[in-house]
């Protein structure tokens, strides 16, 4: 018999069609699946994005005795919008001794559109705030830091929920105010925290603040207001350990036109999450009162 032929391979030319025919296979089959997870993913970040644009989400809150969202919680900003809310660089702090960790760190801007809509005299006037920061910061000294501002300093904060009344406590300098659910009264004098009247829209928690003095800043960038500053904040729970925090501000003497901020805030979740004492005012007598000390001669 005949010595049997082996199988001819096929030639180079061949090999190489066959093989791009193959790879083209594999990789319109990685490209589809590429293509799905790109779908996936967008449709998860539109969620997100809806959560985080304060339109519709699916998410199903937990519901409060009375059949409200339950906000009840520790939470806590994680963001820059304390040093400055609007967007800015890392920069070195004043206080050359702390070095790096005294430095102020960069942020991307919290307000809609990017700035404040200043009047060119209160622009003026918040450059000289910043340029004296530790000078004229009200928080500096311990003041209460006022609303939004206590919102989003680097501290945690605590919402205790009522049917009639929320209470808001937030760790510094033990500030708190009350929500009153359906209120309708105004607040009989100027404060620091002004005075809190909410109701809900939907899942949403809207909250109207009035009754400022004007002696708190938005930030520490020198960001201020006067006695005229409303408030309406929006408190929406997107997920089980995020708030959605929206505020729009209006002050007719500071601000061309009213403005809005948003951020989410997050759910400390450690075991045991709670606020702690942080009773600033003794961290401050010598700032305030040292100059007061009486000498004393040997």
């Amino acid at each position: 018999m005949p010595p049997s032929k082996s199988p001819r391979l096929p030639r180079s030319s061949a090999l190489s069609a066959s093989l791009r025919r193959s790879m083209s296979s594999r990789w319109a089959g990685l490209c589809a699946a590429g293509v799905l997870a790109l779908v996936a993913g967008a449709c998860t970040s539109t969620s997100g994005e809806s959560a985080a644009g304060g339109q519709a989400s699916e998410y199903r809150a937990p519901r409060t005795a009375d059949g409200k969202p339950d906000l009840n919680g520790v939470w806590q900003a994680v963001n820059a919008a304390h040093w400055d809310l609007e967007g800015h660089p890392a920069r070195s702090g004043p206080v050359v001794a702390m070095g790096a960790f005294g430095a102020i760190p960069g942020g991307m801007s919290v307000v809609e559109g990017g700035e404040i809509p200043y009047q060119p005299w209160a622009l003026e006037k918040k450059k000289e705030n910043a340029a004296k920061w530790l000078e004229l910061d009200p928080a500096v000294k311990c003041y209460l830091p006022g609303v939004p501002r206590a919102t989003y300093m680097p501290f945690p904060f605590q919402i205790v929920q009522g049917a009639d009344h929320i209470l808001v406590a937030y760790e510094f300098a033990q500030a708190s105010r009350t929500l009153f659910v359906d209120g309708k009264d105004q607040s009989p004098l100027e404060s620091w925290m002004g005075w809190s009247n909410a109701r809900w829209e939907g899942d949403t928690l809207v909250v109207d603040v009035a009754g400022f003095n004007d002696q708190t800043w938005l930030d520490a960038a020198g960001n201020f207001h006067s006695e005229a500053l409303h408030v309406v904040e929006r408190y929406t729970r997107t997920g089980p350990d995020h708030l959605l925090y929206e505020a729009t501000i209006e002050d007719p003497k500071v601000f061309t036109r009213p403005w809005k901020i948003r951020m989410p805030l997050y759910r400390r979740v450690e075991e045991n999450a709670q606020l702690l004492e942080f009773k600033c005012v003794e961290f401050v007598e010598e700032l305030m009162y040292g100059h007061l000390r009486k000498q004393t001669t040997e």
